[in-house]
């Protein structure tokens, strides 16, 4: 499967992180497809391929670490610099709603877990390192 023009993903590694993001984000994602125009499906496939590409980004260096304001063994939390959704939006070629439903659901979940930014220049990001449903 075509990530972006310069990734590519076997569909079962799609398929897995599409997994991953809807139990991870679980009723959070579900409240954010029903308040935008974009579908629950296609949500979790936007939410998906961008835990790919920062997952690769994380593995090269090029995610920006500095900016972490809370780790644990399931998820890095962090607030990046502004831009960096729209450079998502443009490397995925996504639809404005979908940019906007997918940060959406990663400012929600990151203001539960630290609260609200320090900045307004600051832009919301959640790595899923693992997720299990059983804890």
């Amino acid at each position: 499967m075509r990530l972006t023009a310069d990734e590519t993903v076997r569909f079962d590694e799609f398929a897995r992180a599409c997994d991953l993001v809807a139990a991870y984000f679980g009723e959070t994602v579900d409240a954010v497809a029903l308040e935008a125009p974009v579908s629950r499906p296609q949500l979790v496939a936007v939410l998906a391929r961008v835990q790919l590409s920062a997952r690769q980004s994380a593995i090269d260096g090029t995610l920006p670490d500095r900016d972490v304001c809370y780790r644990s063994n399931d998820e890095t939390v962090l607030w990046l610099e502004s831009g960096f959704w729209a450079e998502i939006r443009e490397r995925h070629g996504l639809e404005v709603a979908e940019r906007r439903a997918a940060r959406d659901v990663h400012r929600r979940l990151l203001e539960a877990i630290v609260g609200e930014p320090s900045g307004s220049e600051t832009e919301p990001f959640v790595l899923i390192e693992r997720f299990e449903r059983n804890r």
